[in-house]
């Protein structure tokens, strides 16, 4: 159905209908499409609680028009969303169909029967218990805006009971553990990954160093940001956003440049990426070949002592004193002549 945004908005009252928006990327992709669009991506946005109508100016009535906006809505397109969409949505991504794989088509007058018999059966079981669920605070697996998108499927899982409350959990596990990845993140956070990543070793680049840097990463989408790639004044835009500027840096080899600093962009590193792989772990070191032992053990190697200076009588003399003690020619193994000598 083709229906103005307007439409859109008068159509939501107290028992709303879901919205079923196909080809969305065609409304948020290009910058003039987006710009169209703006009012209905602010309904989306307002949609995802309760309570957050839109305020109008009825130039009829000359007076202020509360819109409700809280509606269930499904989005279909390629590529990702806008963030503002994203982060308020449970996303499920698609893969083409393979050459060999069989998909049962969909057809309107054979299937919607069932499906509105199976709404139905659901609005009877949930209704009388609508009160109950309201008020359910489920334990859940994520935090924030994650958790707030996720409760009402994981509240319905809890009161379905069984083993629905753990495949839902799973399941938010499973749809919310990489966000951030760079193959599904956002153009902007994928910026400062691989912003981050040309900065390895690095506490400054100059503007044309980093954007040679993106625009010949073989994996990097930057390339195609244009016939020369991604400009500086292009990076300066989506920079901005994150409170990061260009600057005019003095180099060690005496150069001077626009360009920009890593302090720059630590503070959104660490918000919106997330956290840097621990480097590689060193080599052990070989271990070094053992000294060579005497027969009374390890060599150690000992300062010359000053006669002088010794407080302790010598070995020397303990043997000379042993020998005045004899008699006669001692007949003792020499490990005995460190006893003391026996009186005459």
């Amino acid at each position: 159905m083709n229906a103005s945004t307007a439409a859109i908005y008068r159509s939501i009252d107290d028992d709303p209908p879901t919205l079923l928006v196909d080809e969305a990327d065609t409304i948020f992709g290009a910058t003039k499409s987006a710009d169209a669009s703006e009012d209905l991506r602010g309904l989306l946005n307002a949609g995802h609680q309760r309570n957050r109508p839109a305020i109008r100016w009825d130039n009829v009535n000359r007076q202020l028009e509360r819109c409700p906006t809280f509606a269930m809505a499904a989005l279909a397109g390629i590529g990702a969303m806008p963030d503002t969409i994203e982060d308020r949505a449970v996303v499920v991504h698609m893969r083409r169909r393979a050459p060999g794989e069989a998909v049962a088509p969909y057809r309107h007058r054979r299937d919607r029967p069932t499906l509105r018999a199976i709404a139905e059966d659901l609005a009877a079981w949930l209704r009388p218990a609508l009160t109950e669920l309201e008020r359910a605070e489920p334990a859940m697996p994520v935090e924030d805006r994650a958790a707030d998108t996720w409760e009402p499927p994981v509240t319905i899982a809890d009161h379905a009971g069984g083993p629905w409350p753990d495949l839902a959990r799973r399941a938010v596990v499973a749809l919310t553990a990489n966000p951030d990845d760079a193959d599904t993140a956002s153009v902007r956070t994928r910026l400062l990954l691989d912003c981050r990543t040309a900065f390895v070793g690095q506490d400054a680049l100059s503007t044309a160093r980093l954007l040679h840097l993106l625009n010949t990463d073989p994996e990097g989408p930057w390339s195609e940001h244009g016939p020369a790639g991604l400009t500086g004044r292009r990076l300066a835009v989506m920079l901005r956003d994150y409170g990061i500027h260009s600057a005019n840096i003095r180099f060690p080899d005496g150069t001077q440049a626009k360009g920009y600093t890593r302090a720059e962009f630590t503070d959104a590193w660490r918000r919106y990426c997330p956290p840097e792989p621990d480097p590689p772990q060193p080599a052990p070191e070989p271990s070094h070949p053992s000294q060579p032992r005497s027969a009374m053990g390890r060599i150690h190697h000992l300062g010359r002592i000053d006669p002088s200076q010794r407080t302790h009588t010598s070995r020397p003399d303990q043997h000379q004193r042993a020998w005045d003690g004899w008699d006669a020619t001692p007949a003792q193994p020499a490990a005995e002549l460190d006893q003391p000598a026996a009186s005459a």
